[in-house]
């Protein structure tokens, strides 16, 4: 999937736009604006990536010569007054290659975040949903204050630079301070450039986006799948539109139960997890590795380095320097995958050598920074959308009580993420609800996986999921694997069971497992 964001405590929740969706039984209305859903679409080729984007080149044909083309659905900007203006929302597709007889429809597909940009995320994953695309068109889109969707900013890249490199972790009140002050910087920023937007990225305005996006695109159901933050999204969907969901899969699966504390405690729980896998796989390579000669003796290594990096950071990639902060991102990136495992001991290991460069890399992919020094408008959209989901404000008291239990649940990151919970504490519009509703009485069956894995999303949160939709909607599958997701770890059970039910409607058993 996209690289994700820099991890934040709110990263993975949502909520709803209005009080009526986060109660049972009062969503499933449709949009009635007549000059919204009746809109056609004028779809072209598409241009290369916006900055906001991330930049790049233009997406290149697929291989069996499908063409990308690009449009622009106009949404109302305030969904609660739907003529009070509209913005732009950017989608991306490629059509069915099976011909009309073959066509369910169109997929949609949502990778996460909040904050990538669906429309340079889906050319770059395009082949592993090949056998998708015989049925569907596939199609997906930056959701609004994403990407060319009316992008929420926030500082430049000098000044992102700057706010990056800021210790994550304080040890006393000045570094503390420091903590505040960036925070407090950089969300003052956002409203000051973006202050008319951020009342109208919640969930719910995406969710509401989506079923316009559905209408448009002249489909009677929702088809659907959604990736880590997607499938929060697609829960809020079904909540708010239970009888228009057609099939839909979720998969590397957000638990809608906890509030931004307990997701952050559950994601620290999650890394040390995926750190301790690496830290096993590494020692018992045949070549021998060279970070460590134990598992143990690999975490303790990495914690003394991260110790030595708030004391003094090494060279990076010229002219910045690798900061502890910086470190944690990047070995954080690299725990999202077992195949940027490798790398993540190459960054390891030069960094014993005063070498930041490869962990710098790593740390800059998930922070959304490109070769260029540009960055994508990835970690002001992650922060605008997860905190006016979010009702939860933290404090600095609230954190330091909680660092004990961080602590335990992850001895390398949990300072980290008990202190990122204090992103939202003085954002600019309040936050919707604890946690988003995702019940969903009547919808259609959905597809859910969890990864046993999985460091972002922990498995957990699939049988939370399943239980929250409501009775006969969420259809549980395990994948007992690594990294973040299962679908595009190529896993042939995994591949069967998601083709088997978006092309021909056929649900595996509940409780599946896959290895």
């Amino acid at each position: 999937m996209p690289n994700p964001p820099r991890l934040r405590a709110t990263a993975l929740t949502a909520t709803a736009v209005l009080l009526c969706p986060l109660l049972a039984g009062c969503g499933g209305d449709d949009p009635k604006d007549p000059d919204l859903t009746a809109q056609k679409l004028s779809w072209k080729d598409c241009p290369a990536p916006s900055a906001p984007e991330g930049g790049g080149a233009a997406p290149s044909p697929l291989p069996n010569g499908g063409r990308w083309q690009c449009a622009t659905m106009k949404a109302p900007r305030d969904w609660s007054d739907p003529k009070a203006g509209t913005i732009d929302v950017a989608l991306i597709r490629v059509r069915a290659s099976g011909g009309k007889s073959q066509r369910i429809g169109s997929l949609i597909f949502n990778f996460g975040g909040p904050g990538g940009s669906g429309v340079t995320g889906l050319p770059a994953f395009a082949d592993d949903f090949a056998e998708l695309r015989t049925r569907y068109d596939l199609v997906s889109f930056d959701p609004r204050g994403v990407g060319r969707s009316a992008a929420v900013e926030c500082k430049n890249a000098k000044q992102l630079d700057t706010y990056l490199q800021v210790d994550m972790t304080p040890d006393d009140a000045a570094e503390e301070r420091k903590l505040l002050d960036g925070t407090e910087s950089f969300n003052a920023a956002c409203k000051k450039n973006s202050g008319a937007m951020l009342p109208h990225v919640r969930t719910t305005d995406a969710a509401r986006d989506m079923d316009l996006m559905r209408q448009v695109l002249g489909d009677r159901k929702l088809y659907y799948f959604g990736i880590s933050y997607g499938t929060e999204l697609g829960g809020v969907y079904a909540h708010l539109f239970p009888k228009n969901v057609g099939r839909a899969v979720f998969d590397a699966v957000v638990d809608p139960t906890q509030n931004p504390e307990q997701g952050s405690l559950g994601q620290a729980k999650g890394f040390q997890l995926a750190l301790d896998n690496y830290a096993r796989n590494c020692v018992s390579m045949a070549e021998g590795c060279p970070v460590g000669d134990t598992p143990q003796d690999v975490k303790n290594r990495i914690a003394v380095l991260l110790k030595s990096l708030d004391a003094k950071p090494i060279p990076g990639i010229p002219p910045r320097k690798l900061t502890q902060s910086l470190a944690t991102d990047g070995i954080l990136q690299a725990l999202y995958s077992q195949e940027l495992w490798k790398y993540l001991t190459q960054g390891l290991y030069q960094a014993y050598q005063g070498d930041g460069k490869v962990l710098m890399l790593l740390a800059d992919s998930l922070n959304g920074r490109n070769e260029n020094g540009e960055y994508s408008n990835l970690i002001p959209a992650n922060v605008a959308i997860s905190c006016a989901d979010d009702k939860p404000r933290y404090t600095v008291k609230d954190v330091t009580a909680k660092l004990p239990e961080f602590r335990a649940a992850s001895p390398l990151f949990g300072d980290t993420l008990a202190w990122e919970m204090l992103s939202c504490s003085d954002w600019a519009v309040p936050g919707a609800a604890y946690h988003p509703n995702v019940s969903a009485p009547g919808a259609a069956p959905i597809l859910v996986i969890g990864n046993t894995g999985d460091p972002a999303t922990p498995y957990e949160g699939a049988s939370r999921m399943v239980k929250a939709l409501g009775k006969g909607v969420g259809i549980e599958l395990t994948y007992k694997g690594q990294g973040h997701g299962a679908y595009i770890s190529a896993n042939k059970c995994v591949r069967n069971a998601v083709d088997a039910y978006l092309l021909q409607g056929k649900t595996p058993a509940p409780g599946t497992v896959c290895s």
